[in-house]
């Protein structure tokens, strides 16, 4: 059975579908394009580049550029691979379709051409959803239906930009993988979680992450009992405990004064709105 690609319409919709309205590619200086700041992808293989720019060189630039008007020039839209393999290879001209966009059309664009071509590291990525919510205003539904991925799976990636930035840069350059950073988010302390990176940069699996994280965090819980306050309920603790697995987000329960606080994190409105909805439900 062949493969079903969920991502949004994408480029499709440029290259394909509308392409009686969009006209056949024209010829565009290179320094006439500027590259896009807002591109989700910041890392480039510079070996894959110069194979890249070899072929280039060798075949011409098959598949036009996606650009936008942008002042006395252009913007580019998607393609930044193969516009700077272009610049690599000595190329003056290149073919581009030009296009009418808005900025949110823009970074929604790039971002799935990125996830269509699986260019883009986890945290890329994480952050490419994050921007298209925080900068654009798009729902976390929103996004997802943009880019053909699940709600869950947006909401996962999106959890990792929650990490340290020296785990951060582990998960970037693929030292540990983005299921160990969400097993990793699950520390409630931060040295813990530094040292179970570590461990999982060794080649430990997701599920010994997780384990680790529920034995530390049972065993601060226990230290905080018998330290901190000898009188707090122990009623306490296992409450959050129970909320940590079922929610898979850190949970504390406090009580001061004679009023009781139960605090949870979350990364975005749309996360909030489940974990309520599922506290409801217990």
């Amino acid at each position: 059975m062949a493969k079903t690609n969920r991502l949004g319409k994408g480029l499709n919709v440029y290259f394909e579908e509308n392409s009686t309205d969009l006209g056949s590619p024209v010829s565009v200086r290179l320094s006439e394009i500027e590259p896009n700041r807002d591109q989700p992808r910041k890392d480039f293989d510079p070996e894959a580049l110069a194979e890249l720019a070899e072929s280039i060189a060798r075949y011409g630039l098959i598949q036009p550029l996606l650009v936008r008007p942008m002042g006395d020039g252009y913007q580019l839209v998607a393609g930044e691979r193969r516009w700077r393999a272009s610049k690599m290879c000595g190329m003056v001209e290149v073919p581009v379709i030009i296009k009418e966009l808005s900025d949110s059309e823009t970074a929604e664009i790039a971002l799935v051409e990125n996830l269509q071509r699986e260019d883009l590291n986890p945290i890329e990525e994480a952050m490419g959803y994050r921007s298209l919510m925080d900068d654009y205003g798009l729902t976390q539904d929103e996004v997802s239906e943009r880019v053909g991925r699940s709600r869950s799976a947006v909401a996962n990636s999106v959890r990792l930009l929650g990490l340290p930035e020296e785990i951060t840069l582990m998960v970037r350059t693929g030292k540990i993988s983005a299921g160990h950073g969400r097993a990793l988010l699950a520390f409630n302390d931060k040295d813990e979680m530094a040292k179970a990176a570590k461990i999982a940069s060794f080649g430990a699996t997701v599920r010994d992450i997780e384990k680790m994280a529920k034995r530390a965090n049972e065993k601060a819980m226990g230290k905080e009992k018998n330290t901190v306050n000898v009188n707090r309920d122990p009623y306490f603790d296992e409450v959050a405990l129970a909320l940590s697995e079922a929610l898979g987000r850190r949970v504390k329960v406090t009580k001061e004064k004679g009023k009781g606080v139960l605090s949870i994190e979350f990364y975005s409105n749309d996360e909030l709105k489940d974990m309520a909805n599922k506290l409801g439900e217990m």
